[in-house]
């Protein structure tokens, strides 16, 4: 359910109230599941060492700062289009002292960075609320440098077709802007792009069965914990939210997914 930024006036997806409910769920920091784990595999094979680094729609921060921790770059920026979850990961790096971080919230469109200034593009989750994926990884090319590369996990659909009543189900009860799309579309708007080296890990068997222990910790050992953090109305309308996504899970219809490509040394190369 989307709330409104009072300074903007733009929709908010992911307010206070949500940063406190996942974080119960998923961890300081977390707006997605895995954890630092997911992460890096995500990273997997990549030395980030002395790198500049994009984490894309990097919501409260968790994800920022455990690559800055952990791979040392040269520098890592967070960038998201809410403010609530900029201001929480602000704060959260102000308390973690870690040097070569910054957060940078702007709204929905271009990318507020110039050509070719960053080594690594990272996104957790983020890509989904996305609808135009071929605008999307236009853009992520356009801010990699020769070389770069992209790796990400996003929230995928297993077809291009009308999505299932179980599917549309679902998405009604996360209240989301959720522009899903299939492997195969991604694949092709990144080689539109210009990627190269592409690839899409399908990680539906991960996740189905570890959405399957999170909807029994709602409604067992961490409910009292959420409701604590979010009242009883939140806890109970995600327990909704999980229950109607395990159908799309076990169909295999929605493939939570890994994505890879390389912006190559020159266009065409």
């Amino acid at each position: 359910m989307s709330s409104v930024d009072r300074e903007t006036g733009h929709a908010v997806e992911y307010d206070d109230t949500a940063i406190r409910f996942l974080e119960v769920l998923w961890g300081e920091g977390y707006l997605s599941p895995g954890g630092p784990e997911e992460v890096d595999r995500v990273l997997g094979g990549l030395d980030l060492v002395g790198k500049r680094i994009l984490d894309l729609g990097c919501g409260a921060g968790g994800v920022t700062l455990h690559i800055a921790r952990t791979y040392h770059p040269l520098g890592i920026s967070g960038f998201d289009v809410e403010a609530p979850v900029i201001a929480h990961a602000r704060e959260a790096a102000e308390r973690a002292g870690i040097a070569g971080v910054s957060f940078v919230q702007a709204p929905p469109g271009p990318l507020p960075f110039v050509d070719g200034s960053f080594d690594v593009v990272f996104s957790k989750d983020a890509l989904v609320h996305v609808p135009d994926k071929r605008s999307l990884f236009r853009e992520i090319y356009r801010v990699l440098s020769p070389g770069g590369v992209f790796a990400a996990s996003d929230w995928l659909i297993a077809h291009d077709d009308e999505p299932s009543d179980d599917m549309k189900s679902y998405l009604a009860a996360e209240g989301l802007s959720f522009g899903m799309a299939s492997a195969g579309a991604y694949l092709a708007a990144m080689a539109e792009a210009g990627f190269v080296q592409t690839r899409a890990e399908n990680r539906n068997d991960w996740y189905r069965e570890v959405a399957r222990q999170e909807l029994s910790r709602l409604q067992g050992g961490l409910h009292s914990a959420a409701v604590a953090a979010v009242g009883e109305a939140y806890v109970t309308k995600n327990v909704r939210t999980w229950t109607a996504m395990q159908k799309v899970l076990d169909s295999g219809e929605h493939c939570p997914t890994h994505l890879r490509g390389i912006k190559p040394m020159r266009r065409g190369a």
